[in-house]
């Protein structure tokens, strides 16, 4: 369903991840296990830590927030996308919207939340005499509105600058409303756009690659310093969860955002999924398979509950 000329716009077809009819039926369930997963993991890692005072510390106050951005920004793209596989999957002008909202909202403040994270590693390998100072609840508070506040003109900017495209066309070859695919629907020029995009996803992609190096520079350098193999090792470990979950997720967004615009849509379709489906099912398990304070928690927590003898 072509309009050509016609910009009026109401809604849109999302072709989802794949056009191939012997895929759909293996990826709709391959997905909604993933989904499922997600789900269980992040709302289990979320109650646990409300449920225990012991856990209500900096970093899992943190983990706490990361774990709620997971399981809303998951849940704002993969059901939309579950559809696509079982029938045609129209989506009007204003949800499109709203789903581009929420995604740049939840992907933004996933950025900052990882970036917090690094500072609370630093302050307590690096400055462990300071820092209930440094990581006061009131700073924590403080760290975590700035992030959603973040997320808020991010996400703004990216939609407002999608309201004013002129549509053409109302395929969107894509699984999500996201700027680049519906950036290719545009009959008018793109340029204002393609700079808010730069502007916002370079400063949000950037200024949190800065401080994470430098965090886990200073980090590496106190470590390094430490004469205690085990002390060295105790150390390490409280990092490497955090170092995989950063890993996986700012080297995957920088590929969707900083390509040309015409760059082939499908390569941009596989980044995607990294890190809005597959990044929120994995973070809950790099961050409680080596924890001993979960594992423990975990424990305490069923046998409460009457779950485990």
């Amino acid at each position: 369903m072509t309009l050509g000329n016609d910009s009026s716009v109401k809604e849109f077809i999302l072709l989802g991840l794949t056009q191939k009819p012997e895929l759909q039926l293996p990826l709709f369930f391959l997905f909604l296990g993933i989904y499922v997963v997600s789900m269980v993991g992040n709302l289990g890692l979320i109650v646990l830590i409300v449920l225990n005072p012991h856990l209500h510390t900096p970093m899992y106050y943190f983990l706490f927030n990361l774990s709620f951005t997971d399981l809303c920004y998951s849940s704002v793209i993969t059901p939309r996308m579950l559809v696509g596989f079982v029938k045609q999957n129209i989506i009007s002008h204003a949800e499109c919207m709203t789903q581009l909202f929420f995604f740049a909202f939840f992907v933004i403040d996933e950025c900052y939340i990882l970036t917090a994270m690094a500072y609370d590693r630093y302050a307590a390998i690096c400055k462990p005499l300071l820092y209930q100072v440094i990581m006061s609840h009131q700073v924590c508070h403080l760290m975590m509105v700035g992030v959603y506040v973040m997320g808020f003109v991010g996400a703004m900017a990216h939609t407002g600058s999608v309201l004013s495209m002129t549509f053409c066309d109302d395929i969107i070859n894509h699984y999500m409303c996201d700027v680049p695919p519906l950036r290719k629907l545009s009959c008018t020029s793109t340029s204002s756009n393609e700079l808010v995009v730069f502007i916002f996803v370079g400063v949000n992609v950037i200024v949190p690659t800065m401080a994470l190096f430098v965090s886990y520079t200073l980090i590496l350098s106190n470590i390094l310093s430490i004469h205690s193999a085990e002390g060295r090792s105790k150390a390490f470990s409280t990092c490497g969860s955090h170092v995989a979950a950063v890993s996986f997720f700012f080297g995957s967004v920088p590929f969707m955002y900083f390509k040309p615009s015409k760059a082939s849509l499908d390569e941009e379709k596989v980044s995607t999924i990294f890190y809005t489906i597959v990044g929120p099912m994995l973070n809950p398990f790099i961050y409680s398979i080596r924890n001993k304070d979960v594992h423990i928690t975990l424990r305490k927590t069923l046998k409460k509950n009457f779950l485990l003898k």
